[in-house]
């Protein structure tokens, strides 16, 4: 009997068409001189068995170049869709026209959907990401729609927050003063930050922003309670990170576990010039390096512990050291976050009196209190914010985070990846 083998290829199958060899061209696709992104490009025309879209859509096409040419709305500068390319598209060959609005259509989308800094080129502290989207499915459903540009512009959050700088920095280019620009990029940056946060925010949530130093309790999406922070220390190792996850129960009296790091750099030296350092400090060595202090008012944790899982171990928690929360600077610790009224905090999230967490307390005995519901929580790092008036406010950019998403923003040639996605005290 004879076997015939097949070549087994891992190239993507596309009908035999000059545009989808161009797609698949070993080299990738450039079109006047802009890179474009081949696999949004091939997602997309795989839907159109890699034929020409735009000829038959051209009211479509000439609503969404506009939409790109007023990006700046978005604080997106217009040339990372290849706004001047666009302008004289005209000039271009049919297929070259096609695959220019065609990648100009699904960057912008892709940008306001899910930030122009995507989650592989982001620094490890930025652990925020909105939900998965299909930009290329977007841009699919909305070719026949009479407004495709305000089907494309819905893809950016319409939160308060989003909408309220987008006001200010339509306000700010008008202004025509020497720090519009200075207020145009801290601004832009914040847009940016918001576009990477889920597009439907729990109406119950805590949100936590690390630059303003602040922690929001939110119910039915309204702020029931606010209190001021203790945030990371401004080097780099001690910088309270960006994540979202959910308090699911807290600790009434927990014992501290310090990490084997900080132990060896910060507890280690202080033994060694005083051996009754951790007699003194009800402390007590553990045999993988970690040092245990344990319960009680004094302990680095102080009274209350928020369950909060994430693989940074940065937890909420009460703090012994009441002083702290009067100062203005209140970067003091290794990444976690001080609360200055836990048990307040507590007793909301429980849904239960304030004096139900004191008895809790008192026992002094460690215990572990689930939630009703966990509760989701965002740690943010937002150096321009809406305030519970949904009044502007601007606060210093301590963590110098800004400048890295500031050059991010600015269009320059690049090859993007667009995968589709999605306790230290």
């Amino acid at each position: 009997m004879a076997w015939t083998l097949v070549a087994c290829s891992t190239m993507p199958q596309h009908a035999d068409t000059e545009l989808g060899n161009r797609i698949d061209a070993p080299v990738g696709v450039t079109v006047a001189g802009e890179k474009l992104d081949t696999e949004l490009l091939r997602s997309f025309y795989s839907r159109h068995d890699f034929e020409a879209v735009w000829p038959s859509h051209e009211m479509q096409a000439n609503k969404l170049v506009e939409a790109i040419l007023h990006a700046g709305d978005q604080g997106l500068d217009p040339e990372l869709f290849h706004a001047s390319a666009l302008k004289h598209a005209a000039t271009l060959t049919p297929t070259d026209r096609d695959l220019l609005l065609s990648d100009a259509f699904l960057s912008y989308a892709d940008a306001l959907a899910r930030g122009v800094v995507h989650v592989d080129h982001r620094k490890d502290y930025e652990a925020l990401a909105p939900e998965p989207v299909d930009v290329a499915a977007e841009l699919d459903r909305v070719m026949d729609s009479s407004d495709p540009a305000a089907a494309i512009n819905a893809l950016a959050p319409t939160t308060r927050d989003y909408l309220t700088l987008r006001k200010a920095l339509q306000k700010c280019r008008a202004s025509g003063a020497r720090a519009a620009s200075t207020c145009q990029h801290k601004i832009a940056v914040n847009l940016e930050r918001l576009r990477w946060l889920p597009r439907s925010l729990p109406r119950n949530r805590a949100w936590v922003n690390v630059a303003a130093e602040q922690l929001i309790l939110y119910r039915n999406d309204r702020p029931v309670f606010t209190t001021r922070i203790v945030v990371g220390e401004d080097i780099e190792r001690n910088q309270s990170p960006e994540f979202h996850t959910a308090i699911d129960a807290f600790w009434v009296n927990p014992p501290w576990v310090i990490p084997a790091d900080i132990a060896k750099r910060e507890i280690m030296p202080k033994i060694s010039r005083d051996p009754n350092y951790l007699k003194r400090n009800k402390m007590v060595m553990l045999s993988n390096g970690e040092i245990e202090q344990l319960p009680g008012p004094e302990a680095g944790l102080g009274q209350l512990m928020f369950n909060m899982p994430n693989r940074f171990d940065v937890y909420l928690h009460d703090t012994p050291d009441r002083y702290i929360f009067n100062r203005d600077n209140r970067r003091l610790s290794h990444g976690c976050i001080r609360v200055q009224n836990p048990r307040d905090f507590a007793a909301l999230l429980m849904e239960q009196p304030v004096e139900k967490i004191d008895e809790e307390i008192a026992t002094g005995t460690t215990t572990k209190k689930s939630l009703p519901e966990p509760m989701p929580v965002f740690v943010v790092y937002l150096t321009a914010f809406a305030d519970a008036a949904g009044k502007l406010q601007l606060v210093p950019d301590f963590y110098n985070r800004d400048n890295a998403i500031w050059r991010d923003l600015q269009p320059r040639p690049r090859k993007r990846n667009h995968t589709m996605h999605g306790a230290k005290v």
